[in-house]
């Protein structure tokens, strides 16, 4: 088998006497979306702050592509392969679904006096731009306004920024928030396709998203690990049970 792309050993992060994230381990391979699930205050997002470099680690090792890089900044392991999308969207909403993903796809590319030039004129950038928009099923989408497209809309645009750096590694915190039935499918249907190419490593609450679209759930409680495994052996731990997950027969089916 070949080495995971993502290799998190024994990750902590303390605030003050409070451990976040107390001595977690994981790892994410492409073509295995993974998701990260637990109950609020679980330490979920402090965890993927961490592998993003949006928070220091206080100890442990993350390893990318086999190198070490827990003492890089967010826009070093951007540059490595490391897309990130947030909780609250982040986008540039007076721009067009265009503008921002040619601006992520610039980020790429720097150039010695580039801000002297025509962002326009560097054809790289601009067909990366817009093979994330096609890739994310926005193309139709480019001279629009971000501001003007739905919320499902902008959450694809956010995902298409990512692509735009082109990434080996999805970090995707809560990508279903605040969507509807229509858009939520959309957005499952979207993590499939990407996740056949790239390392996937989400956190979601809508459990019946996870249990379609991951094939390796880790499940946190307190900043620690409780379990990790296929779906079906998730489901099937009484301790998860317990803790998060509730009764059996209130598991997805």
């Amino acid at each position: 088998m070949s080495e995971a792309v993502l290799q998190v050993r024994e990750l902590c992060k303390t605030f003050g006497g409070l451990a976040a994230v107390d001595h977690v381990s994981l790892e994410v391979n492409t073509g295995v979306p993974h998701a990260v699930i637990g109950p609020n205050g679980a330490g979920k997002t402090t965890l993927i702050n961490l592998l993003s470099g949006d928070l220091p680690a206080t100890s442990g090792t993350i390893l990318f592509g086999g190198k070490e890089i827990s003492g890089l900044a967010p826009e070093r392991r951007s540059s490595l392969g490391i897309g990130r999308s947030y909780q609250k969207t982040n986008i540039f909403p007076a721009f067009t679904a265009f503008e921002n993903c040619r601006l992520a796809a610039q980020s790429r590319a720097p150039r010695h006096f580039a801000w002297l030039r025509d962002a326009y004129a560097d054809a790289a950038v601009v067909n990366r731009a817009h093979d994330a928009l096609d890739a994310v099923g926005l193309k139709n989408r480019a001279e629009e306004p971000a501001l003007a497209l739905s919320h499902g809309e902008q959450r694809q645009l956010e995902i298409a920024m990512c692509l735009a750096t082109g990434p080996q590694l999805l970090l995707l915190d809560e990508p279903l928030a605040g969507m509807g039935a229509e858009e939520s499918m959309k957005m499952i249907e979207l993590i499939e396709k990407l996740a056949a190419s790239h390392a996937v490593l989400l956190v979601e609450h809508d459990m019946d998203a996870v249990f379609q679209l991951a094939k390796v759930l880790t499940v946190m409680a307190n900043g620690k690990v409780l379990a990790t495994g296929a779906p079906e052996a998730i489901r099937a731990n009484r301790e998860v049970q317990v803790a998060y997950l509730g009764a059996p027969e209130d598991l997805p089916g």
